[in-house]
């Protein structure tokens, strides 16, 4: 299968290079593919013609979007718009990537893939907008993946690191950790994703739509660091915070945690967002001694 990935240099694009099965994949940089210049990706994909397009790039630094949201809505939902709409006037599948950040409100339960969205900052408003671009411009072909936490081995440049990264290095420090307790999530693993992405395109035959795609379970970012910490052995204290949900003025989502339901269908699960944490650490960290 030939693919154009689009957002190759990130967490999750680099790790679709990384377990690509096989397929011919066309991945061009920033310098040759910008998304805040549509126009560029919508000449490349008539010139290339590919079978798939892959659009994994994003602005998703979320306190960065309330102060930027021109930037946030031409790359999360213009930019995806021309790139749905170029692939449906060449009879080209869609792929793009959604998050968790599309639901707010009060819940206790998995969100579903038909559950009605709810965002409650810029960020999420973007990420749905983009989402109804591509499934109104290609409804018979695109898919759109929702994920949450996302955390992998290249990093996210735009956070300067990835969550786990960051409280790897205050726990190598000694410094103690405040977390928030508040909010209910699925950390997943990159790595994870692109494979569980794969699985979903490769399968015939695929239905258009939404799609949640997360490792297994649930926890606050308090028991998540709780568990990095354990993993590498440190000795520091990590410290519950509930900040309400808020970063400043900004909101976040309480309870955010997705259900997989289409893709379990289907035969594809990821594994318990333990498990991708441990495996991410002995990657990434092999020198720390996990207990």
């Amino acid at each position: 299968m030939r693919i154009l990935l689009i957002g190759a240099s990130g967490q999750l694009g680099s790790e679709l290079l990384r377990q690509n099965p096989g397929h011919e994949i066309v991945a061009p940089g920033r310098e040759v593919l910008d998304l805040t210049r549509p126009d560029e990706a919508v000449a490349l994909i008539e010139r290339l013609r590919p079978e798939v397009v892959i659009n994994c790039a994003a602005f998703h630094n979320v306190p960065k979007c309330e102060d930027e949201p021109a930037q946030a809505f031409l790359i999360n939902f213009v930019a995806v718009r021309e790139l749905a709409m170029a692939c449906a006037a060449c009879g080209i599948r869609f792929v793009t990537f959604s998050s968790d950040y599309v639901f707010g409100g009060e819940r206790a339960t998995p969100w579903l893939e038909s559950d009605q969205p709810s965002p409650l900052q810029i960020y999420g408003m973007t990420r749905l907008a983009g989402e109804y671009a591509a499934l109104a411009a290609k409804p018979e072909s695109a898919v759109v993946i929702r994920t949450c936490g996302l955390y992998g081995l290249t990093g996210a440049r735009s956070k300067g690191g990835n969550f786990v990264d960051m409280r790897v290095a205050e726990a190598l420090r000694g410094q103690s950790i405040e977390m928030a307790c508040e909010q209910r999530v699925i950390p997943t693993a990159a790595a994870d994703l692109a494979q569980a992405a794969y699985q979903l395109i490769g399968h015939p035959p695929l239905q258009p739509g939404i799609y949640h795609l997360v490792n297994e379970g649930a926890c606050s970012w308090y028991e998540f660091t709780c568990e990095i910490v354990r993993l590498i052995g440190a000795s520091v204290k990590v410290l519950p915070v509930d900040r309400g949900g808020r970063t400043g003025a900004m909101r976040r989502p309480l309870y955010s945690v997705l259900a997989n339901t289409r893709a379990r269908a289907m035969g594809i699960v990821l594994r318990p967002w333990q498990s991708a944490l441990a495996a991410y650490l002995k990657a990434k960290y092999p020198e720390i001694q996990s207990p």
